[in-house]
């Protein structure tokens, strides 16, 4: 005859552990999910038309390409575009969560390159990269964790985009990071 403590003994040992297990994702994560994918998304959308057709107070195309020129970047007008189109689609998909490991690294991309050129030493605004720098991280927080289940990405017939993987958000960012490099290598 077996004690009691004995037998709950040789049942933990030989339980699976509960805590190796990944965890599935709770409404709550979820809801967390998309409401940051939605403000973020938007907001960088929003300084997208700002650069794209002067939307919100923006420049335009000619406005933010004289920007991007006085940057140090070549060919204003076309850097204004690349960078607008960048944040507006790339904004927009992040919000719907559609193709979120490539929006969140286009957002990514994007605001290391508007770091780069804000920030001028100093952390907080006006003329620190505070802002730069939160939506920096909050798009590679997404594309890290992948959009949750309130998104676009779980109807797209793509099972990596159904259950995203930290090894899909680690290469998109790994891309996200390169093109911004590249970018930055071509400013004077």
């Amino acid at each position: 005859m077996t004690s009691a403590s004995a037998t709950a003994t040789k049942a933990r040992a030989t339980a699976p552990a509960v805590q190796d297990a990944p965890t599935a994702p709770t409404a709550p994560h979820d809801a967390g999910l998309l409401l940051l994918r939605v403000v973020l998304g938007l907001t960088v959308a929003a300084h997208g038309v700002q650069k794209l057709f002067g939307w919100f107070d923006g420049g335009g195309i000619t406005g933010t390409g004289q920007f991007f020129t006085a940057s140090g970047y070549p060919a204003g007008e076309t850097m204004a575009a690349v960078a607008g189109l960048t944040e507006t689609l790339g904004g927009l998909a992040l919000a719907v969560g559609l193709l979120t490991p490539l929006a969140g690294a286009a957002v990514l991309g994007t605001m290391i390159n508007a770091a780069a050129v804000h920030g001028t030493g100093a952390f907080f605004a006006p003329k620190g990269m505070e802002y730069e720098l939160l939506l920096t991280v909050a798009a590679a927080a997404l594309t890290l964790t992948g959009p949750g289940r309130f998104a676009v990405d779980r109807l797209l017939p793509v099972p990596a985009l159904r259950t995203h993987r930290l090894a899909l958000g680690a290469q998109a960012l790994a891309l996200g990071v390169v093109l911004a490099a590249v970018t930055l290598l071509v400013r004077n």
